[in-house]
């Protein structure tokens, strides 16, 4: 799938020196490789006690974040802005962990500053973390309000990633303009093709993934369109057994931590 050329519009601010966007992702790349692992079960889990028991590298996460709010997506072509905004995603859901570290499960934090939205008790998504180019943001509005509407594609569900065990995987790098399409891909095929993506019963039914039926119209919008992306993505194993599916019986979802120490 060739991603679209299109920008982000939103309001203008100054950048920094150009020098301290040399490099814009290498202080990210350097976190991610040192404190996300891959497990046994095939989902890659984050060292959050290492991380937090580290002020530097808590410091070096505030930094990059301060960074990055600081540039301009609205003036990035568009994988470029994709990138930009994945990143910035999942920088901050790693903040709003170590921030409260130790939890059993991201839902655990609730939201602040929004008191009269009923969302806020679902977990910490309707917090406004940042600003960018003048917009108090918080991690709803980055994935439901920019990124989704924006780039129009269901790989953003493979790009950001919530911190729990039932997710797609955290990328264990930062996302990059010039590799985003295969990677986006390869992290598509990594989710569809583990059981928590999809699952075909003994009896043939299918039990897919909650994301799947929350955000089904950014997948065809009815269970044939899931299927069709389902296939798109499956190895030749599950493709033979999707053959004939027809429709979706069940989704779930796991929302412990997708910390090291959780699960088997």
């Amino acid at each position: 799938m060739t991603l679209r050329r299109a920008f982000v519009a939103l309001p203008f601010v100054a950048l920094l020196p150009r020098s301290a966007h040399a490099d814009p992702v290498g202080a990210l790349d350097t976190l991610l490789g040192r404190y996300v692992v891959p497990h046994a079960d095939g989902v890659m889990r984050v060292r959050y006690a290492a991380w937090k028991a580290s002020a530097p590298d808590l410091a070096a996460l505030d930094g990059w974040i301060a960074e990055a709010a600081a540039r301009r997506p609205a003036a990035m072509p568009r994988n470029e802005a994709f990138a930009f905004w994945g990143n910035l995603y999942n920088a901050l859901t790693l903040k709003v962990v170590l921030d409260r570290f130790p939890v059993r499960s991201i839902r655990d934090i609730r939201s602040t500053g929004v008191p009269f939205d009923p969302r806020q008790f679902n977990g910490p998504w309707r917090t406004r973390l940042v600003t960018v180019e003048g917009r108090r943001m918080s991690l709803d509005d980055i994935e439901h309000e920019t990124m989704r509407p924006t780039f129009r594609d269901p790989r953003v569900h493979y790009a950001v990633n919530c911190a729990s065990i039932g997710c797609p995987n955290i990328w264990p790098r930062a996302w990059r303009a010039e590799t985003l399409e295969r990677e986006l891909d390869a992290a598509a095929v990594a989710f569809v093709n583990h059981p928590r993506g999809v699952t075909v019963l003994p009896d043939g039914r299918l039990r897919v993934s909650s994301i799947y039926e929350w955000f089904k119209e950014d997948f065809g919008g009815n269970d044939a369109g899931v299927i069709a992306h389902l296939r798109r993505h499956a190895a030749p194993p599950l493709a033979a057994r999707l053959a004939a599916a027809t429709a979706i019986s069940d989704h779930a979802y796991d929302w412990t931590l997708n910390d090291t120490t959780q699960g088997p």
